[in-house]
Parts: C-alpha cells; sequence; structure tokens
C-alpha cells in the first residue's frame, strides 16, 4: 500500500475550503489551516451573499468555469441537505458601451447556461421598480443568482472535518516563501509543520507571503458594501419580485435584493483604495455612502428616502489582470499559489477546488490564463 501524500491548506476562504475538500476526497491527507476561521469578518469570502452569474465577457475561461460550479453547488446543496444557492435570476442592464455583455452571449450559448436577451421595453414590463433611463438592451439569466457566502464556507469546512480532513485555527508565519529552500511552516502556536506539498489560498495575505513571486502582481483593495431598508409592507424590492442586477454604465454596480432580512444590497465593483487586510479599520466612506444613495435613487425611485441598515467592508485581492492566480511556485515545486479571485472567483469554489485537486494529485495540464508566466514569459 501507498502512503498517502499530506497536503497542507493555507487559509479556509472559498478556494481553500474546497480545495481541501477536494485533495481529500482524490486520497490525500489534508490539513486546512486559517488565522481566523472559515467566513471571517476579514476574509474575501466572509459577509453575507455573493452573486452566481455567467455573463464574463469574451475569450475567457470563467463562463464554463461557473457553469460546473453551479452544478457542484446543486449537487452538494442536496448532499447535506443545505440552502446555499437561490437562482432568483441576474439581470445585466447594458448602457452605452456592451462590448462585455455582447461578447458574453457567446460563452453563455457554448457553456449551456440559459439567457434571455431583452429590450428596454421588456425589461421596464417585468420589473417596473426599476427605472431603465440610458439603458439599451439587457441579458437575464433565469437561473442564475446569488450565494450566501459566510454560511457555505463553514459549512464545506466542517463537512471537511466530517470526512476526516484535520483543521486548526492557526496562523502561518511569514518565513521567506519565496525563498525555494524552506522545509517546514512555522506557526503562531509555536510549533512546525511539514508536509509533501503546501497549497497557499490566502486571499488578500499572498502578497503579503509572497511579495516577489505576487506582490508584483497583487492589489488588495477596499470595497464599500451597503444595505437599505426597503419601504414597509412593500414586497416589490425582495427576491420574489426583483433579480439580482448589474449596471455596466460608468461605474459597475451591482446588486441583490432583500435576503434573510438583510436588506437590499448595493455595491460599486470599481477597484477602492490599498487596503491591509489584518489592520485596515472597517468604516464605509462618507463619499461612497453619498455616491450609493445617489445611484439608488435614480436606478430604483421607490428607494429613494430608504435607511441604511447596514454596511460592511470588505477587500479584493486583485491580480493585476483580474485573473486567478493558480501555479506552482517557481523557486519551490512543492508550493501551490491559487488566489487572485479579484472580485468574482467566490461562485468559482467548488469547481476550482475540483481543478485545483486535480492539478495537485494528478498534474492535469493548467489553462495559461492563470500561469504566472503570463507576468513573466521567462518563467515556465
Amino acid at each position: 500500500m501507498t502512503t498517502k501524500p499530506h497536503i497542507v491548506v493555507i487559509g479556509a476562504g472559498a478556494f481553500g475550503v474546497w480545495t481541501a475538500l477536494y485533495l481529500l476526497r482524490g486520497g490525500a491527507r489534508v490539513t486546512l489551516l486559517d488565522a481566523w476561521g472559515p467566513g471571517n469578518s476579514r476574509a474575501s469570502s466572509g459577509g453575507e451573499t455573493r452573486i452566481m452569474r455567467g455573463a464574463y465577457g469574451p475569450d475567457q475561461p470563467y463562463t464554463r468555469l461557473a457553469a460546473r460550479a453551479m452544478e457542484l453547488w446543486k449537487e452538494h446543496e442536496a448532499q447535506w441537505r443545505r440552502k446555499f444557492f437561490f437562482p432568483i435570476g441576474v439581470l445585466w442592464m447594458v448602457e452605452a458601451d456592451d462590448v462585455f455583455e455582447r461578447g458574453s452571449l457567446p460563452s453563455l450559448t457554448d457553456a449551456g447556461v440559459p439567457f434571455e436577451q431583452l429590450s428596454t421595453n421588456e425589461m421596464a414590463r417585468r420589473w417596473p421598480q426599476i427605472r431603465f433611463d440610458n439603458v439599451s438592451w439587457g441579458i437575464y439569466e433565469p437561473h442564475s443568482g446569488y450565494l450566501l457566502a459566510r454560511t457555505s464556507v463553514q459549512a464545506v469546512a466542517d463537512q471537511f472535518a466530517e470526512e476526516g480532513g484535520e483543521y486548526h485555527q492557526v496562523a502561518v508565519a511569514a518565513q521567506g516563501f519565496d525563498n525555494g529552500d524552506w522545509k517546514e511552516l512555522s506557526l503562531s502556536d509555536g510549533s512546525t509543520l511539514v508536509a509533501d506539498q503546501y497549497v497557499f489560498a490566502c486571499g488578500p495575505w499572498l502578497g503579503q507571503l509572497f511579495p516577489q513571486t505576487i506582490g508584483p502582481h497583487f492589489v488588495s483593495t477596499k470595497q464599500d458594501v451597503f444595505f437599505f431598508g426597503t419601504p414597509a409592507g412593500d414586497s416589490r424590492y425582495n427576491e420574489d419580485n426583483i433579480p439580482v442586477w448589474a449596471d455596466h454604465g460608468d461605474h459597475f454596480m451591482y446588486g441583490i435584493p432583500g435576503n434573510q432580512g438583510r436588506g437590499f444590497k448595493l455595491a460599486d465593483d470599481t477597484r477602492g483604495p490599498g487596503f491591509n487586510p489584518t489592520s485596515g479599520q472597517r468604516l464605509v466612506s462618507e463619499e461612497g455612502l453619498a455616491a450609493a444613495r445617489r445611484y439608488l435613487s435614480y436606478r430604483f425611485p421607490g428607494m429613494k428616502e430608504a435607511p441604511l441598515v447596514e454596511a460592511r467592508v470588505c477587500q479584493y485581492e486583485n491580480s493585476t489582470d483580474h485573473n486567478f492566480i493558480i501555479d506552482r511556485h517557481p523557486a519551490n515545486p512543492q508550493v501551490w499559489i491559487v488566489g487572485g479571485g479579484s472580485g468574482h472567483g467566490f461562485k468559482h469554489g467548488p469547481a476550482l477546488g475540483e481543478m485545483v485537486a486535480r492539478l495537485v494529485l494528478q498534474g492535469d495540464p493548467l489553462n495559461p490564463v492563470y500561469r504566472l508566466a503570463r507576468f513573466n514569459p521567462t518563467h515556465k
């Protein structure tokens, strides 16, 4: 009998927990580490909800990956008898520049993600609570929707432990990981850990842990998210009557209707200022709140005087081209780097975990879009 390979996964966000689960199911012995726990408030996978959508523009791998992820979310819901995915639809409102949406149509068709192209008049008929000024046409993905974020990450971590994985809430000390000759992990509890392979899925901390390899191609940004209270007794803005929506105008605004009593979620996808995920103060800006109120009044006139009921600061861990980073470390073939979610990674969690497990355990080929060589063509 062969000995199971021991793999340590550092980071228990969406990328880390799903990767750990699939490595475990692939026959490895897996240890999962996280400094503050799955879905914690400093993690990019924390908070309430994330969008599950297929439109991604032209010439990219993400629509097909999202389609696979959607299948896996549904499979795990059925297996675990838990609800994470709410397919209430996603509406794309197209303004002057429609390169993204027009380019998404072939990919949606190819991946088998159902969609409708809608005129402005048809959208206004279906969703009269939205003002469609300056909107020229739309895409509606009827089977897409939103996911529960923190809840699902914690559920995957629990399932990982139930299936035999080992989890420790402990931090990994920065120790010159860009140097390929290190032999063990130093942990915050004073212990060390040695494994056959290491998967670093540390979200916004990747640039700090790998300042030479990842740092120049990576930035963590502060992103403000707002939840507004809907009018009393008015169901027009809950998930039964309005889909998840994205408005590709001067700014890329998006939102999720009221769910689990959290309020009407609204955010601007524009990258914010640089942000330290460990020590950054999570206070939303007054300017961001004012801009959110202006947009809300403009696009959803029935919400003009809506009170702010909750706000939170999260962060995106952006690669410089907004593509994922999935590759071996150039100086250490035992080390894998998995990150660069860039504000759109959460939905892909199960499909990405499945893919990374095959890369690590079976040596499957990797899409060049994810590889480090795209930043430095001399690196192979």
